[in-house]
């Protein structure tokens, strides 16, 4: 097993979900982004995803897209991701990097694969590429036994799905938000159906773990989601803290911490279908 389903794993043998926590590196700043992240991991996230910042964000709706552009405004790069990704993986927990696939390409397939995998990167996640278009990663990844997250969506075929699903290792990410992300009042109707689909269209003896994206923002939305995902992910929810508290590190963190804990409490309380 990768780390990454082992924190699943363990999270499945607690009767629960796994919090998935996602910001991206250098935000507010790089060392700022590093003690943010530790601090989520200290209050309860079981899996980090960090997002490298990237000039064109389609699929990132604007909390996310203002952070991003604010660390390359400051100078982010990549090397400083996995300068983040080093300090956060050194706490033990599975550290993931969530990128658009240009800046893997110019980087380079194999040296990105590499550096990720000499930070202790657990994977990356691609939410634009798809596995049939992605097989220089798909090779590179595994000659690194690094997690390949793909993502699967309500629009998914059940062709899509079967085939998804088989590419992927550690997780599946469900998006099940037709559209850009963001923290949202209400979760969607359409995530239990997905999270059904990809876990019926695995290939027989697979069993991935599905964690949905879906714009939570607090512990009840959170306990919703768990009851029936097996991870619930948050990122725009950590970003706009930190956004609230711009200038003021220390209320950013206290902030952020409390809302890790609510987050984690609601995961770890939800009653499982």
């Amino acid at each position: 097993m990768t780390s990454t389903s082992t924190a699943f794993g363990t999270a499945r043998s607690e009767g629960r979900a796994a919090l998935v926590g996602y910001l991206p590196a250098g935000f507010p700043d790089v060392d700022g982004s590093i003690a943010a992240l530790k601090a989520m991991v200290a209050a309860g996230c079981d899996v980090i995803e960090i997002g490298l910042p990237y000039s064109d964000p389609v699929m990132d709706g604007p909390t996310i897209q203002a952070a991003a552009q604010q660390a390359l405004e400051g100078g982010i790069r990549t090397s400083d991701v996995f300068r983040v990704v080093e300090a956060v993986a050194a706490t033990g927990v599975p550290t993931l990097v969530m990128t658009y696939w240009n800046p893997v390409e110019r980087y380079g397939v194999e040296r990105f694969a590499q550096d990720l995998a000499n930070a202790g990167g657990a994977g990356l996640i691609t939410p634009d590429l798809t596995p049939d278009f992605a097989p220089e990663w798909v090779a590179a990844a595994d000659e690194r036994d690094l997690d390949k997250v793909f993502l699967v969506a309500p629009s998914s075929t059940d062709e899509r799905i079967a085939m998804t699903t088989a590419a992927c290792r550690g997780f599946v990410y469900a998006t099940a938000v037709m559209g850009v992300t963001g923290a949202r009042t209400t979760t969607s109707e359409l995530a239990g159906p997905l999270v059904t689909r990809a876990k019926a269209l695995q290939p027989a003896g697979l069993d991935l773990p599905v964690g949905v994206g879906l714009g939570v923002s607090n512990g009840a939305q959170a306990a919703e989601l768990a009851s029936y995902a097996d991870g619930v992910i948050v990122g725009s929810a950590f970003v706009r803290v930190l956004q609230d508290h711009a200038g003021d590190a220390r209320g950013g963190l206290a902030a952020l911490t409390a809302l890790t804990e609510d987050l984690a409490s609601g995961v770890r309380g939800a009653v499982r279908a």
